[in-house]
């Protein structure tokens, strides 16, 4: 038996390889079994029973552990730092066979195109078919869609203070507020400096800036006048760089009722970004996270083809080249033209299938 990841995005993954290990599913509980306290996962966002229904012949999901093991704690195998050709029967079935019962977090960059075809079905099921938001956020996340004005353009932006702070990246001319506000989120991660900055940035691992974005936006003629709805965590930084050019942006806390907006919990606000990105008429995408994997992947499936990621790695470039202005905006606009993608071969390869197990 193997528990799904306590991140909701991420827990789908396990499916394929529950199915290729013949591993039985537990739904995690709402609770956490250690502290007592509330630890939101998978049944918080997604409807359980709905994804068992639909996971039924492909892998066997509990929701309960048998009396025998209930009083056991997992042991915990992770598999989400490996590198190279991770082999998750070599690695991973050894300690399913000796415990009976594990927590696994899966690798989210290992090749599932390698997978059985059995797997490649389970995983298309479980991410395509098997997966509906909790039926009090989904009333939520259409209600929210309704109220952005049509059409509109769905803006991913991670500019968080913990999201800078965990790149290392440095970042001149920031105002004072989100220089406190970076340095209290390092704890012990410094930010890189001198020629290591440098081609840190060069290699795209650092966050746009909302500055940085509007650039981008601008150089392929995105009008100011666009309806925009910000897809962003709490605490985005640096927000006037891209207000002050694009006027019509709209927010989960400016659109929603705000006792209700600030109850939520940061998985369950993430839900409402994926569902309105995933039913916008377009997407713009500035990191390349497991969100935008997963927004990309579905509005393919869905037919939804506007959608790009703009590139950290070929701006870093380009600035670094002196490149200025017009001659910048022209190079900006090269760069990303043929950038439009589907999402497959980048989110979930081989998942757009019509095979069944």
């Amino acid at each position: 038996m193997v528990v799904f990841s306590v991140k909701p995005l991420f827990s789908v993954l396990v499916v394929s390889l529950s199915l290729f290990l013949l591993l039985t599913l537990l739904s995690p509980p709402s609770q956490n079994r250690i502290s007592g306290e509330p630890s939101l996962g998978f049944a918080d966002v997604y409807d359980v029973d709905y994804f068992i229904q639909h996971m039924d012949g492909f892998v066997k999901v509990v929701k309960e552990l048998p009396p025998e093991i209930a009083s056991k704690e997992p042991v915990r195998v992770d598999c989400s730092k490996r590198k190279g050709q991770f082999d998750y029967v070599e690695s991973v079935l050894p300690s399913l066979l000796k415990h009976k019962y594990i927590s696994i977090t899966p690798a989210m960059s290992q090749r599932r195109d390698r997978y059985p075809l059995y797997a490649k079905a389970a995983l298309c099921q479980a991410c395509y078919k098997a997966l509906r938001l909790t039926r009090s956020l989904e009333m939520k996340a259409s209600q929210l869609l309704d109220a952005i004005p049509k059409p509109f353009m769905s803006l991913h932006l991670r500019f968080e203070p913990d999201m800078v702070a965990y790149s290392q990246c440095e970042y001149p001319g920031l105002s004072p507020a989100s220089v406190k506000a970076i340095e209290a989120a390092q704890v012990d991660r410094k930010p890189w400096t001198g020629e290591l900055a440098r081609i840190w940035r060069q290699r795209g691992k650092c966050p746009l800036t909302p500055n940085e974005t509007t650039l981008i936006l601008q150089s392929l003629s995105i009008s100011p006048t666009t309806n925009i709805y910000l897809a962003a965590g709490d605490g985005l930084m640096e927000i006037e760089g891209l207000t002050d050019t694009y006027t019509n942006i709209f927010t989960k806390s400016s659109l929603l009722n705000g006792e209700d907006f600030i109850s939520m919990h940061g998985n369950t606000k993430a839900a409402l970004d994926y569902y309105v990105s995933i039913n916008s008429d377009s997407y713009v995408a500035t990191y390349f996270g497991n969100m935008d994997k997963m927004v990309s992947a579905m509005r393919a499936f869905k037919g939804l083809y506007k959608t790009i990621f703009l590139s950290r790695r070929g701006f870093a470039e380009l600035t670094s080249q002196g490149l200025r202005g017009k001659v910048l905006m022209q190079a900006l606009w090269k760069l990303h033209r043929d950038e439009f993608v589907m999402g497959r071969g980048s989110a979930l390869p081989d998942c757009f299938c019509e095979f069944k197990l």
